[in-house]
């Protein structure tokens, strides 16, 4: 009678220890065919602007500078790539919105913004650029004076159009002059861009479409 009652109980048992057998075989996080991306497959973002920035990707806002001015920042954060990628960036410099000036109105500030995605995503003069902030005009502080344009609705959007914009300038470290924590990350490669005028231009759009034929991501879950 023993026997028989345990017979019902080992047939059970090894039910239950295939069916373990065979989860553990199959890929967990997802139905069979589903392959979702994993933290290797994404790649590291450094940006560092003066003074202040907000980074969109594909149309999708990825990453904002935390500190309002100053003291400069580096954001520093895991992206996953998707290709074509197309890359748009709003970057202001510490200027009063009436003067244009700075520290109580006592100076004239000067811009910059650098951005290195990757091993071979720069910032560099292939980027488009335009100004929607410019003065003190003539850089007169005495009467200061500003000109101000509209920011257009959807600059940030993959089908945007700015075939009429200018290439963004590159200018030197010397003449943007970064602070400490911009050395402590990885811009080789990288250009410092802005407009022409890096002192008397304020609030500057950026935007980058980026190729890279024969891409195909390794996973296979879109993104919402």
């Amino acid at each position: 009678m023993k026997a028989k009652a345990l017979a019902p109980c080992l047939l059970a048992l090894l039910v239950a220890q295939l069916a373990d057998s065979q989860n553990r075989q199959r890929p967990r996080g997802g139905p069979d065919g589903i392959v979702k991306p994993r933290i290797s497959d994404t790649v590291p973002l450094n940006v560092y602007a003066d003074n202040w920035f907000k980074l969109y990707i594909n149309g999708k806002l990825v990453a904002v500078d935390s500190i309002d001015f100053m003291p400069h920042n580096v954001v520093s954060v895991d992206i996953l790539p998707e290709y074509p990628m197309t890359l748009a960036v709003i970057a202001k410099d510490n200027a009063d919105a009436v003067t244009a000036l700075e520290y109580n109105d006592s100076n004239i500030g000067d811009g910059g913004f650098i951005l290195k995605i990757g091993p071979d995503v720069v910032t560099d003069s292939t980027w488009k650029a335009k100004n929607f902030f410019h003065g003190p005009i003539n850089g007169d502080m005495r009467n200061p004076r500003v000109q101000k344009t509209p920011i257009p609705e959807n600059w940030f959007a993959i089908d945007f159009d700015d075939s009429d914009w200018e290439q963004a300038t590159e200018h030197s470290e010397q003449a943007v002059g970064p602070k400490d924590p911009f050395y402590e990350k990885d811009f080789s490669g990288a250009k410092f861009i802005w407009t022409d005028d890096l002192k008397l231009d304020n609030t500057i759009l950026f935007r980058k479409r980026v190729e890279k034929p024969g891409w195909k991501a390794r996973w296979n879950v879109g993104k919402r």
